[in-house]
């Protein structure tokens, strides 16, 4: 057993810790420095695919925190826990002190409390809780260092595609949807449901300004509301480019959101004045020829300043019915042009033909991730995208759609009654809607 550097030796007793964080705070001191004292000390910490489970990822990569980890004074042994579940590791050191902050005692780590307990007791381990420390700043406890840098923005969806099987997206228009998206989570046993980014629909862009989806509104304007989105949330963004226009325009576009934080921008492979890929051959629309595409794909990657920002192709030929075989040519050739991912779009109400094309798509060489958006075919549950291999589920308006019978409802209302108290069930409270802002009152 190593020797600890206050020279004592444990050649008997071990103690573990788990450590997510990438801020090591004097609450983590402070349980080091007892664990320590009482054991030869082993932390195990957490992999990115379990911090993932219930919660953002912290801005520093595995690799860095087991680095971390190792330097920190009293520390033996350092070992990846794979699981937010502590069984797997503690069966393997089978530690005789399990050290943790008194706060799991409640909440979503009640459960691998339990289970901890239970597991210890197997050889006569004990599990020693530490009052929480609150002494340091709320901002280091609830927020990453860097979270909200365009740094660390630009490059997390990169970490969620290695940390996750299957990432979910919701349409954003607004800082106010955006904080819906932030936010909103559900607890499912010992895991947290919530959305892992937002999708910046142009459809909803325009639709919140009052403007038809066919491009008219300009790339300045849409730029403005990205920076309200991004002034007020951390997760990472997917920018819908449309057709991404001119191969030249296009350039500027990528530099732009790349210098905002964006993670990733998706370009549609048609072209001429652009209509709502929905309609499908009821309204004229010309796809482009696959070689003029490419060009604007390769435009696109020779522009970009990092490796982490992804230019995404979107194939439209199930949309136009040029069937599976003109989808797979062309998923082949935007990503040997540099396509970092691709989406392939479907308006039938049956899920087959996505399928179909997912079965041929897992088999190719350059297999790059792959982006669905279950508009049409929404009868398909996101657990059968993932199993099939789909790596982001992107629902692409919700929000906005259902925010508008809302509104249109409570507008009638007025008018129909003659006063507000009839919708005031289907309102926040004025003391909610002060509240909802941080920093209002």
């Amino acid at each position: 057993m190593k020797k600890l550097s206050n020279g004592s030796m444990h050649k008997d007793k071990i103690s573990y810790i788990a450590i997510a964080s990438d801020v090591i705070h004097p609450a983590h001191i402070d349980l080091i420095e007892k664990a320590s004292k009482k054991g030869s000390l082993i932390i195990g910490v957490l992999t990115d695919q379990a911090i993932a489970t219930y919660k953002r990822l912290p801005s520093l990569s595995v690799k860095d925190r087991l680095v971390m980890a190792q330097s920190i004074k009293g520390v033996c042994k350092v070992v990846l826990q794979e699981e937010l579940d502590y069984t797997n590791n503690l069966k393997k050191y089978k530690p005789d002190y399990l050290f943790h902050g008194d706060e799991w005692k409640e909440g979503l780590q009640k459960q691998i409390r339990e289970k901890a307990i239970k597991t210890i007791s197997e050889w006569g381990g004990e599990l020693i809780e530490i009052p929480y420390c609150d002494t340091y700043p709320d901002t280091l406890r609830t927020v990453p260092y860097g979270v909200g840098t365009p740094e660390y923005r630009r490059r997390s969806l990169l970490r969620l595609l290695e940390s996750k099987k299957t990432l979910r997206f919701l349409d954003v228009h607004n800082a106010l949807s955006g904080l819906i998206i932030e936010n909103t989570s559900i607890q499912e046993g010992i895991t947290v449901k919530m959305f892992d980014g937002m999708w910046a629909s142009s459809l909803t862009d325009s639709t919140a300004k009052g403007k038809p989806d066919i491009e008219a509104v300009d790339p300045s304007s849409r730029m403005t509301t990205l920076n309200e989105i991004l002034e007020v949330t951390t997760k990472p963004i997917i920018y819908d480019a449309d057709t991404g226009g001119k191969p030249e325009h296009f350039a500027f576009i990528v530099r732009n959101l790349e210098r905002l934080g964006v993670s990733a921008v998706i370009i549609e492979d048609k072209t001429g004045l652009k209509k709502n890929s929905l309609l499908g051959n009821d309204v004229e629309q010309t796809q482009d020829a696959v070689e003029t595409f490419c060009e604007k794909i390769k435009v696109g990657k020779k522009n970009q300043l990092t490796d982490n920002f992804l230019i995404i192709a979107r194939i439209e030929s199930l949309i136009l019915c040029k069937g599976i075989d003109d989808a797979i040519l062309r998923a082949k050739a935007y990503i040997d042009a540099g396509a970092d991912g691709i989406m392939i779009h479907s308006r039938l109400k049956s899920p087959d033909e996505i399928f179909q094309f997912i079965d041929i798509y897992n088999k190719f060489e350059k297999r790059k991730p792959l982006v669905c958006v279950p508009s049409s075919y929404n009868q398909v549950y996101e657990h059968e995208l993932s199993q099939k291999g789909v790596n982001i589920v992107i629902y692409a308006n919700h929000l906005l759609r259902s925010a508008y019978p809302a509104m249109l409802n409570t507008a009638i209302s007025i008018l129909e009654k003659g006063r507000s108290l009839e919708c005031d069930s289907n309102l926040l409270s004025i003391k909610d809607i002060l509240n909802l802002i941080p920093g209002t009152i």
